[in-house]
């Protein structure tokens, strides 16, 4: 109770002094944590800032019951370790919807059931296409098969990145990510990528800037044919489409379900101050109309990684992905926005 009073008293401050802001840029909403806020909490920290998109990596029902209502569109995940019992039975993909999704479904907007998260390459890959099957058959026959099914997906799906153009699957992949391609073209759903260019760039400081990393770049860096790219994140983001394209693919729309910068535990690279730039800036990308070079004139969707730290995960960097501390308050202010 008490440990509920100081979270309610920390929220309220939060609201007292927060700017009340509105975007469509959403957030990872990881609970890797044994001092978090109760989900109840969060989402209303969530509306104050006018965030409307979330995503869940699993059906936790007290955030889902927290969402009913609020007018914040989820993007809801599935556990990896149910994947194949959700490819190989489809009554328990048909349980899985009855449980997580239909009792939720008139008061929260699903805006997509990610099958699986960075399972693509593994032993676990075999099983998402068949899950995403059974699902969509799921949902179907609740009437709701308007909610779009996909998975998500690391860039270590990508063998070649550089130009962005030449982009394609990596020959392991290949023969998974070009079924699944088909079916996500028929659907009409998206494919959900996380794009994180702080890996790129600590394991390639030689050839990649700091600046091009961080959304700091005013000029182009790299040219691609007719295409100049200023940031990283684009040409990340360019690659996978072109890999998309090559297996037929050219009218799926990728969604970044992650990306973010840690903001300690890595030296110079790793500070509050370079979290900050990248993540305002990555907002302030995603909202406007440039798009990338390759899918210009239009917005982004796409998911800040994370809204707390979570002392829970893989000791150093992992840890510090969080634009707020447990206790509510921020690490740093971002701009939903611009």
């Amino acid at each position: 109770m008490n440990q509920l009073l100081c979270f309610t008293t920390a929220f309220c401050l939060i609201l007292f002094n927060i700017f009340i802001e509105a975007g469509s840029v959403g957030v990872n909403y990881g609970m890797l944590g044994n001092n978090l806020p109760p989900p109840s909490v969060v989402i209303a920290l969530l509306k104050s800032r006018g965030i409307t998109r979330v995503r869940l990596f699993n059906p936790n029902h007290d955030a889902l019951q927290a969402l009913e209502g609020s007018g914040i569109n989820v993007i809801l995940g599935t556990l990896n370790q149910d994947l194949q019992n959700l490819g190989s039975d489809l009554s328990f993909a048909r349980s899985w919807v009855q449980e997580n999704v239909i009792p939720y479904s008139e008061a929260v907007t699903f805006r997509c059931i990610s099958t699986g998260n960075e399972v693509i390459p593994s032993d676990l890959a075999v099983h998402v296409l068949p899950a995403m099957r059974n699902l969509k058959a799921a949902l179907v026959e609740a009437n709701l098969g308007e909610i779009p099914v996909s998975t998500t997906v690391s860039t270590a799906i990508i063998g070649n990145s550089y130009p962005p153009s030449q982009g394609e699957f990596t020959k392991e992949v290949s023969p998974i990510m070009k079924p699944i391609t088909e079916f996500l073209a028929a659907t009409k759903s998206p494919l959900l990528v996380n794009v994180y260019p702080y890996f790129a760039y600590i394991y390639d400081q030689q050839d990649i800037s700091l600046a091009y990393a961080i959304f700091n770049c005013s000029e182009v860096v790299v040219k691609d044919g007719q295409l100049g790219y200023k940031n990283l994140f684009d040409a990340i983001t360019d690659a996978v489409y072109s890999a998309l394209e090559k297996v037929g693919g050219n009218s799926i729309v990728i969604v970044v379900s992650e990306s973010g910068w840690p903001s300690k535990e890595n030296g110079e690279i790793a500070t509050i101050a370079n979290s900050q730039m990248y993540n305002n800036k990555l907002i302030a990308h995603v909202n406007g109309e440039s798009g990338t070079p390759k899918r210009p004139g239009r917005s982004i969707e796409a998911y800040v990684f994370a809204i707390f730290n979570e002392n829970l995960k893989p000791p150093g960097t992992e840890q510090h992905f969080g634009l707020y501390y447990p206790n509510m308050t921020e690490v740093y202010h971002v701009e939903f926005t611009h």
